[in-house]
């Protein structure tokens, strides 16, 4: 297969699957088509929207999958050659590389990667504008000075978070009342 080849399969793929993936609430993140022996290895990434917060519902995946599948079988996109299909979420791993990145990394904890020059930033992601990132509410860095960022993971949601900043206010405020 050649490079060409396999990226009008990508392409085709993805003008198939976007749609299909809209329906079930999902975007396609990526497509990529890789030779694997005599067959092809088919990955689509898809996640959720940049506007949504937390994680790509298992169930959305696999009925992204099941309707990829079915439109890819009863068309001819991917020719003849046989090939496996993969369809999954991008991880908590993934590179903050683009501003819908960004946007869907909103409540987490990232770090920033430095532009030469400028120093690398750790905090609450807050707000994506067009200056920049936003960072514990305060804090913005530019994006002459980011290159790309990583979600620190946390062992908790970031919605855990607000709960537990809650109850530290209600127990300062007993503690308080007690003297």
């Amino acid at each position: 297969m050649s490079a060409s080849s396999g990226q009008q399969a990508a392409d085709g793929v993805r003008a198939l699957a976007e749609p299909l993936a809209a329906d079930a609430g999902l975007v396609v993140e990526s497509v990529t088509v890789t030779p694997a022996g005599k067959r092809r290895v088919l990955r689509v990434t898809v996640d959720l929207p940049e506007t949504e917060f937390g994680g790509v519902p298992l169930e959305s995946v696999s009925a992204v999958s099941r309707s990829i599948s079915e439109a890819l079988d009863a068309g001819n996109v991917m020719g003849g050659t046989p090939y496996v299909l993969e369809v999954s979420s991008p991880g908590a791993d993934r590179p903050l590389t683009e501003r819908r990145h960004w946007m869907r990394a909103r409540r987490r904890l990232v770090r920033t990667l430095a532009a030469e020059g400028a120093t690398p930033q750790t905090g609450r992601l807050t707000e994506v504008t067009d200056e920049g990132v936003v960072l514990d509410d305060e804090r913005t860095v530019p994006w002459a000075e980011i290159t790309g960022g990583r979600v620190e993971l946390e062992f908790g949601h970031p919605d855990d978070y607000a709960d537990l900043e809650a109850q530290a206010g209600d127990a300062a405020d007993d503690d308080d009342e007690e003297k």
